[in-house]
């Protein structure tokens, strides 16, 4: 398949004009919809920004009106909580109570499956940051259940298996690619950074062929600069099951094949904020 020459007609069609409204309001758990637009640019020494999802007008979807926020009924299923000088938001999820199932899983999201910003295709080349906070986060023990919780998915539509994605696993946070068989981890222990702020950088160059990568990088809490964690590359990065002609992103909790019954936490809660998808090729 040629290179998508979409991502940069579209830079071209809305550099400087894309700004996610730097509002402060008090704290909300409501989607709200109004004017505003997705994304912001960056300055010339860095990628273009595509889209930034920061929370700060205390909306669950961020200004954003197509942004998809949880399928969960819960009231708590996702919220906005107060974060430095604005907002994030925060998805949880607790076993065993039908109002925290999303999709006949345990589970609480956002995602950009509707935001035109937020989606990739092949030929596409784009970082994608985040920053996730554990919130009371109870650490694995000796005889706990080890299964992992996932918290940041690059997602083929059409009901696919994700391309990637990083998930806590025991006291650590993985990267995986599961159709590649891919698994490694990027934060070795995570439980000196409980209730902080961790910050994770994917660029993926998404190709339907075995020419594509990933790289990710951290940086953790007294950090200044992202370390370079591990890289993959020489991959085939789009590879739906089935016919898929994009993909998107999610954030939240996803807590797959857990249960009370299995001796799995009963509830956890995971923060996020600064959600931002660049574009490699620009700048």
């Amino acid at each position: 398949m040629q290179k998508s020459t979409r991502r940069s007609l579209m830079a071209a069609a809305i550099a400087g004009t894309l700004t996610v409204a730097g509002l402060t309001t008090a704290q909300a758990g409501q989607s709200g919809e109004n004017g505003a637009v997705a994304g912001s640019c960056a300055d010339d020494s860095g990628p273009s920004a595509l889209l930034t999802i920061d929370y700060k007008d205390g909306r669950l979807n961020s200004g954003i009106p197509d942004l998809t926020t949880t399928h969960a009924t819960a009231d708590d299923a996702s919220y906005v909580v107060p974060s430095g000088t604005d907002h994030a938001v925060a998805h949880k999820v607790t076993l065993g109570d039908p109002a925290y199932v999303s999709d006949g899983a345990p589970r609480s999201e956002s995602a950009t499956n509707d935001v035109h910003e937020g989606k990739f295709v092949v030929g596409d080349e784009q970082r994608y940051e985040f920053s996730v906070l554990l919130k009371d986060w109870k650490p694995f023990a000796a005889g706990d259940s080890e299964a992992g919780d996932i918290i940041f998915q690059g997602k083929h539509a059409g009901g696919n298996q994700p391309s990637f994605y990083l998930m806590t696993k025991r006291n650590s946070i993985a990267f995986r690619s599961p159709i590649l068989g891919l698994q490694a981890d990027v934060v070795d222990d995570f439980r000196p950074h409980i209730g902080a702020w961790m910050h994770f950088r994917v660029d993926v160059s998404w190709t339907d062929d075995s020419t594509g990568y990933y790289k990710v990088s951290t940086r953790m809490p007294g950090e200044t600069q992202y370390t370079l964690r591990r890289t993959y590359e020489d991959v085939r990065t789009f590879h739906p099951v089935n016919p898929a002609e994009f993909g998107y992103l999610k954030w939240g909790l996803y807590r797959p094949g857990q249960s009370l019954e299995k001796g799995d936490v009963p509830t956890r809660i995971v923060h996020h904020d600064d959600i931002r998808v660049l574009d490699l090729t620009q700048g």
